[in-house]
């Protein structure tokens, strides 16, 4: 009797293993980038979103990834780009990770004209998706390199593109979306550049992915407050987890940020981004930073995105591990 309990206990442990391993599967990890370990510094935008199938998204690789050798990065298999300005697209980049301080990291790596996003896809043989005007800006430069250009993928407002187990859909933004005349070789760029001018690349975007494992999430770009943050992001696709920039002047302040995610999009799980400030020391928010302001306006939890800590998120948008 006591060897066939013992049998019994052996066989439910075994199968509460299985299952938690099963459940450890169905996350999707998220890791921010920055230019700091375990700090939300000025800078910070960059995430790389993993499937639970394996599938791996590098979001606005901007200026804190370390290049196409950042040991960080890993396999990629699609980069996202919301816009073209610099800090998003990538016409610097940080030395190495934690040179210099978070309010002002080393960037003396200069990737213009080629851009840190297409370094990266070409080192990783990764699609680069985008909407707006902007493949074909990315299609060249691949082409320029040796690459492919049709590994820059189009997917316009409206539409989706499957990569992988991800399905990533473009949703609208409210920014501007200048090629800068460092970007463009030739006179055309001197002459940008001279007047102080940008060429038009199309609208900028936002993102919603959806995962394999039901989890949708809303990816703001730099953005002001949209109808179709309640209309598509809120209603249509019903987002469980928003990565909201929230750095003002440029973007959404945090308290507008914090409207939209209450009061249009109404989430499970929040992380802010783009503060434009060094938002944490010691990985603990700083009080009276923008950043603190957010995190207090929200009805939702909020995860601070600290340079190399991945979270993991269920199907429901719940915060199940680095919480």
């Amino acid at each position: 009797m006591v060897l066939k309990s013992l049998r019994f206990a052996g066989v439910a442990l075994g199968l509460l293993s299985v299952a938690a391993v099963s459940a450890a599967a169905q996350e999707v990890k998220v890791t921010p980038l920055g230019s700091h370990d375990g700090e939300f510094c000025r800078f910070d935008r960059a995430m790389i979103f993993e499937d639970p199938d394996g599938t791996r998204i590098l979001y606005d690789a901007g200026r804190t990834v370390a290049g196409a050798g950042d040991p960080r990065l890993g396999k990629v298999d699609a980069l996202l780009v919301s816009h073209m300005h610099g800090d998003h697209v990538g016409d610097r980049h940080i030395d190495a990770v934690n040179a210099g301080e978070c309010g002002a990291p080393m960037m003396g790596t200069v990737a213009a004209p080629n851009t840190n996003t297409v370094n990266i896809a070409l080192d990783k043989s990764a699609l680069i998706v985008t909407g707006s005007e902007m493949p074909r800006f990315f299609a060249n430069k691949l082409k320029a390199l040796g690459g492919d250009p049709k590994k820059s993928a189009l997917v316009r407002f409206g539409a989706s593109r499957k990569v992988g187990g991800v399905t990533i859909t473009t949703v609208p933004a409210a920014h501007s979306n200048g090629v800068n005349g460092a970007f463009i070789e030739g006179e055309l760029g001197k002459l940008l550049s001279a007047a102080g001018l940008t060429a038009y690349a199309g609208p900028p975007t936002g993102y919603v992915l959806t995962f394999s494992n039901g989890l949708v999430a809303y990816l703001s770009g730099d953005t002001g407050v949209t109808a179709e943050q309640r209309t598509v992001v809120g209603e249509q696709y019903g987002a469980e987890l928003v990565v909201m920039n929230i750095g003002d002047t440029f973007t959404t302040g945090p308290v507008e940020a914090a409207f939209v995610v209450n009061d249009l999009i109404k989430p499970v799980s929040v992380i802010p981004s783009h503060a434009n400030e060094v938002g944490t020391k010691g990985g603990n928010v700083i009080a009276g930073s923008k950043t603190e302001t957010f995190v207090k306006a929200l009805k939702a939890p909020a995860y601070l995105p600290l340079s190399g800590r991945t979270l993991g998120f269920d199907g429901a948008g719940k915060c199940v591990s680095g919480c």
